[in-house]
């Protein structure tokens, strides 16, 4: 009975890991805008949701891979929106006028997906949602694989473009020093948008992902993925891409055990627990940045 339990045990944290993906996406996302602007977008993964809904227009007519492109593009656009209407004409040095400004795109975001689907779940199309591969006492779940694959490939894709274009160079030359960046002829406010428009396509990407590991889509979504994003975020170090990724699989992989131990409804209140555990033993996070001058 023990070596059943533990062997479930293993399943649950498998699951968890691969499910940690989409996680890891939502966190780069907060972490991008944080490392270049400063500020929390807190509406991010509202917009990721969004969306995933949004992709679900061409679902009747086109191929599922098409239905997830189709989700990331929507998630760049909801990206643009979101840096217009709350980031670009406000005052960047009040950072309670563009918190507040989140809040209230967020508030905005879930109430259109509750009226546009009269709060009813939205099923989600998901690829090898019936392919199973075992690995001796242990079933990989063929939807969860490409999950998860599907978020490496996009991490992947995130640290070539940061680290091999111009845009790349731009976005780190900025988080680092946008003075210099501008006196070098790069244009901060363009630099920004774009920031905005590359995290919402991995906001997209996230949001089709944690659709089809789900199964569906419901507004409920907004807010836990919020939390998990934010959670995500400090507990990888503000600002640090490879915290984000290593946290996000951590954080799905703890809540899989935690739902495995201790069931569905106390699974978020020891997420939370570990959460405040990491700021008091390391609050700057698994991967802080280093300190010293400018």
């Amino acid at each position: 009975m023990a070596w059943i339990d533990f062997l479930d045990l293993v399943q649950s944290l498998m699951d968890g890991v691969m499910f940690g993906a989409t996680y890891a996406l939502i966190g780069i996302g907060f972490t991008l805008i944080f490392g270049v602007m400063h500020k929390i977008n807190l509406s991010y993964a509202a917009a990721s949701v969004g969306a995933a809904y949004l992709s679900l227009l061409i679902v009747s007519v086109a191929p599922t891979p098409l239905v997830y492109l189709f989700a990331a593009l929507c998630g760049g656009l909801l990206g643009a929106l979101i840096y217009f209407v709350c980031f670009k004409f406000l005052p960047l040095n009040q950072a309670l006028a563009t918190l507040m400004s989140t809040v209230g795109m967020l508030l905005v975001l879930e109430e259109a997906i509750v009226h546009a689907t009269a709060g009813m779940p939205q099923n989600y199309p998901a690829l090898f949602a019936d392919t199973v591969f075992n690995l001796g006492p242990f079933i990989v779940r063929g939807d969860l694989l490409f999950v998860f694959l599907l978020g490496c490939a996009v991490m992947v894709g995130l640290k070539f473009m940061l680290e091999k274009t111009r845009l790349g160079l731009a976005t780190r030359a900025v988080a680092q020093q946008p003075i210099a960046a501008q006196i070098c002829g790069m244009s901060v406010d363009q630099t920004n948008a774009s920031t905005f428009v590359i995290a919402g396509f991995l906001g997209g990407t996230a949001g089709a992902m944690t659709g089809a590991a789900i199964g569906v889509l419901s507004p409920l979504l907004t807010l836990p993925l919020t939390v998990k994003g934010l959670v995500v975020t400090v507990i990888g170090g503000l600002g640090s891409i490879p915290g984000a990724i290593l946290a996000g699989l951590i954080v799905g992989g703890a809540e899989s055990l935690f739902q495995f131990v201790r069931g569905v409804s106390e699974r978020d209140i020891y997420v939370m627990l570990m959460l405040f555990v990491f700021l008091v033993f390391r609050p700057n996070g698994l991967f802080a940045a280093p300190g010293g001058r400018d």
